[in-house]
């Protein structure tokens, strides 16, 4: 069975497939995004920043509209192709060299910033109204960085501090990690950079920064070393001993004599003061007054002869 259409029906079929191309077309064309955190310029400026009316934001509305601010997911240029260097002139890197965003590359001091630690990890994160694929790399500008001068691709470290590839797009957002170098203070800039792989799309972007030195973990402490003179306990105070006794100075041997420390002290039994024993002190005198009398008894009878 063959059907037949009329050619105005076959233009209404055209004309709608037509239509379903263009809608695709749009709808891949309206995957836009920045940085949200560290916030790019055109996002700390625009609807959804919170510095519309600091001083660097008010200048480059009245310079150049605020157009560029409302339209702050949508700094991208086509067909670059990992050519960044060469299709983006230099000092025009925050504009990506587009004519509506060129007071992003005004070389100011003041422009909105996050606070950050050098020497610390870190994460980005990139808003997104689309899930796409494709690479980012983020690097951060060289030591000695002169935020009075636009910035240029000589300002920025040859490797990124952060890179992914295909991240998840959670909650409307990328998550971009990695981590910042050491020594570094004061005003930065991290440039941005999404290459779409399925899109011929890549975007770009300044986020300023302020780095500030990471604070050093708290070293552990070290053991305390044994004394090399370990405290000993106090000796145990002991009573002194008793001063020997004093004998008499006439040395006659009496039954008690004085101590130094005033008791008086008895002689054991059987004794002298002396330690001579009382029993051969009563013998000798006893053989000493036998003799007397025998020698004056002797003496009386020779006297009498």
């Amino acid at each position: 069975m063959s059907v037949h259409r009329s050619p105005v029906a076959l233009a209404a079929l055209i004309g709608g497939a037509s239509s379903v191309l263009v809608a695709v077309c749009a709808t891949q064309a309206g995957a836009h995004g920045a940085p949200t955190d560290p916030a790019s310029r055109a996002v700390a400026c625009g609807p959804r920043g919170d510095h519309a009316r600091s001083a660097a934001c008010v200048a480059a509305v009245r310079a150049g509209g605020a157009t560029a601010f409302a339209k702050w997911d949508n700094l991208r240029v086509a067909d670059v192709a990992g050519r960044d260097r060469l299709m983006i002139p230099d000092r025009q890197l925050c504009s990506a060299g587009i004519d509506l965003y060129k007071e992003l590359d005004a070389a100011r001091d003041d422009w909105p910033a996050t606070s950050l630690k050098a020497g610390a990890p870190f994460t980005l994160t990139y808003a997104s109204t689309i899930p796409h694929r494709g690479t980012f790399r983020v690097y951060l500008t060289k030591d000695g960085y002169d935020p009075g001068v636009p910035l240029r691709w000589d300002d920025l470290e040859n490797e990124p501090v952060a890179s992914v590839t295909d991240p998840e797009l959670r909650g409307g957002v990328y998550r971009v990690r990695g981590a910042l170098p050491k020594g570094r203070e004061g005003r930065h800039v991290l440039y941005t950079v999404w290459q779409n792989s399925d899109t011929p799309d890549t975007y770009y972007s300044c986020s300023d920064v302020v780095l500030s030195p990471a604070r050093p973990a708290a070293a552990p402490s070290a053991p305390t070393p044994p004394s090399a003179n370990p405290p000993t306990a106090a000796p145990t105070r002991t009573s002194a001993a008793p001063a020997p006794a004093r004998t008499s100075a006439s040395g006659t041997g009496s039954a008690h004599s004085r101590t130094d420390s005033g008791v008086a002290a008895v002689p054991a039994a059987g004794t002298s003061s002396r330690g001579v024993p009382v029993m051969l002190v009563a013998g000798l005198g006893a053989l000493a007054v036998a003799a007397a009398v025998t020698g004056a008894a002797y003496a009386r009878r020779r006297h009498r002869v």
